[in-house]
């Protein structure tokens, strides 16, 4: 699943590629991917101009003349530009046709992602991105914030470190890469994380989505290269998908077990 450093390279190749582009036609090969009507999105989006593209969390934003285009890339959800006259592929399901006879498909297998058309003046009043928490370099996200999110949830830290209201952007990759620098116990219950874990959480979390950003995201099975972009932050990963491999720190085995129904990655020893 793509998450905040995916995301993140994805915005920024398309802002390098589609910026300033004037929508001309709309293809809708699978309706339920659009929150909106059909027919209505459709009539509003002919003919606006793409003027920015901004990220909250995993959302997309797409900045247009009078809209703004919400869309989520959920699990395996992928943006390609294309030649108007290129095959439709099997999985592209939503595309936007320019005025200089290029393409944007969206691409998704599972055909989970979702958009959303909006005013742009109500970006922030929709519930999709109110309920977003701080994100992992915002300077509100402090270890009193954290601790007041968690000292009560008789829930896994993991679990909690997954739920966006909490804390935006961050996924199963990363969760899992900052309870290890943490050397946290990811079946730890909220209501025992102590305030100073809470710092390690909030600068760990800091430091490696800083990091998967500058190297262009982790490239995994459902997050590929699908606008010319390699991931290069799986050379990084310190415990996510190590099952079996020597602990980098101690040398004891990485488990790899399910906390609600997340594949966690950790060391049995580092992470008491």
């Amino acid at each position: 699943m793509p998450e905040i450093a995916e995301v993140e390279t994805v915005r920024n190749t398309l802002k390098n590629k589609i910026l300033n582009k004037v929508i001309k036609d709309v293809k809708i090969l699978y309706p339920k991917i659009i929150e909106n009507n059909q027919d209505e999105f459709i009539s509003k989006i002919k003919n606006q101009k793409i003027n920015d593209i901004n990220r909250v969390g995993k959302w997309l934003l797409f900045i247009l003349d009078d809209y703004a285009l919400l869309s989520h890339l959920r699990m395996e959800g992928k943006y390609f530009i294309k030649n108007i006259n290129q095959p439709i592929e099997k999985h592209e399901h939503v595309i936007f046709t320019f005025t200089d006879n290029t393409d944007l498909r969206y691409h998704d297998t599972r055909k989970f992602g979702r958009m959303i058309l909006i005013d742009k003046d109500k970006i922030y009043d929709t519930e999709e991105i109110k309920k977003q928490g701080f994100e992992p370099n915002d300077k509100r996200l402090t270890k009193e914030y954290l601790l007041a999110k968690i000292h009560n949830k008789k829930i896994p830290i993991k679990t909690l470190l997954l739920d966006q209201s909490i804390i935006s952007g961050l996924g199963n990759i990363y969760a899992n890469e900052v309870l290890y620098a943490s050397r946290i116990n990811p079946l730890r219950l909220g209501e025992t994380i102590t305030l100073e874990e809470c710092q390690k959480i909030i600068d760990n979390a800091n430091n490696i989505i800083k990091k998967a950003i500058e190297m262009g995201g982790t490239t995994i099975k459902s997050y590929t290269s699908s606008l010319g972009v390699t991931g290069r932050f799986q050379q990084y990963l310190q415990v996510h998908k190590r099952e079996n491999e020597p602990c980098l720190n101690c040398h004891t085995k990485i488990l790899n077990i399910k906390v609600n129904g997340r594949s966690t990655y950790y060391c049995p020893n580092c992470q008491k």
